[in-house]
């Protein structure tokens, strides 16, 4: 759960900003001040970018808010953040599930995975005009990550006409800090010229709360064959990839690893890709 979601109720009420023009502005006032309730937070900035109607709920909206922050302890630390929160325009809920096939609201209008996101930096293996396009966003000490992403790696890397393959570091900093410098060694790796980087990156062992990076360095170098020094992981070119990576996840509103799209289309399954013609 994210530091925001964490200083929030599941359900509360709008009335206190009856005054705001319409129901985003609301919206927007009630969640600035419920953030900066948490005596962390420096500033934040909480912007509407899209409304959806929900066809379950007549008279309910789903908002899609955009959030900015700055922690006191670290001010120059930009935290970005995509949520998506229901309202009436009375009561501003989080959470909405449909009590006959239990499907979380959420899920049905989260933003779509544009083609802008397929870049040619995140694309691993298959042609980039193949049939069909999965965007995988992963940690690579994630146990379910090490249990999934191998094998479909494995199996789409054979099908080139079939799959273009695009991945995503999405490292759980909060989880498996040794992962954040595993990732950055991994794309400079790449921009290095290296091969088959990110499925080699899966068989590096290393304590996923390790935070020495001459140690964490040592155990990709030894799989990867690289040669890797703590200042290749900070170069602007990796830096840029990293964000990218982020900010696309951010964008689509990930939330967890592994998160996979087939065509576009978030894959809760994650066994689709094994389906399609």
């Amino acid at each position: 759960m994210s530091l925001m979601l964490k200083l929030l109720s599941i359900t509360l009420l709008l009335n206190s900003f009856v005054y705001a023009a319409n129901i985003s502005d609301k919206v927007e006032d009630f969640l600035d001040d419920k953030f900066m309730e948490n005596p962390r937070l420096k500033s934040v900035d909480v912007k509407v970018s899209d409304v959806v109607p929900l066809s379950q709920l007549k008279g309910w909206n789903a908002y899609i808010v955009d959030v900015k922050a700055y922690l006191k302890s670290k001010p120059k630390r930009l935290i970005k953040q995509r949520m998506i929160w229901f309202s009436n325009g009375r009561i501003i809920t989080k959470e909405l599930t449909d009590m006959q096939d239990g499907e979380s609201l959420t899920d049905l209008v989260k933003p779509p995975f544009k083609d802008e996101y397929y870049t040619k930096e995140n694309l691993i293996f298959g042609n980039a005009d193949a049939k069909h396009k999965v965007a995988i966003f992963s940690d690579p000490l994630c146990p379910f990550c090490k249990g999934f992403v191998p094998g479909a790696l494995d199996y789409m890397k054979k099908q080139p006409e079939k799959f273009a393959v695009y991945y995503y570091h999405f490292p759980l900093e909060r989880l498996h800090p040794a992962s954040v410098h595993l990732v950055k060694a991994a794309a400079a790796a790449e921009l290095q010229g290296h091969k088959n980087v990110v499925e080699k990156l899966y068989k590096v062992h290393v304590n996923s709360n390790e935070r020495d990076v001459k140690k964490i360095l040592g155990a990709f170098n030894k799989v990867e064959g690289t040669n890797l020094t703590p200042k290749d992981l900070n170069t602007p070119a990796v830096i840029k990839q990293v964000n990218h990576d982020y900010d696309t996840a951010n964008a689509v509103m990930v939330s967890g690893t592994p998160t996979i799209y087939l065509d576009g289309k978030v894959d809760n399954t994650k066994q689709k890709y094994l389906k399609v013609k």
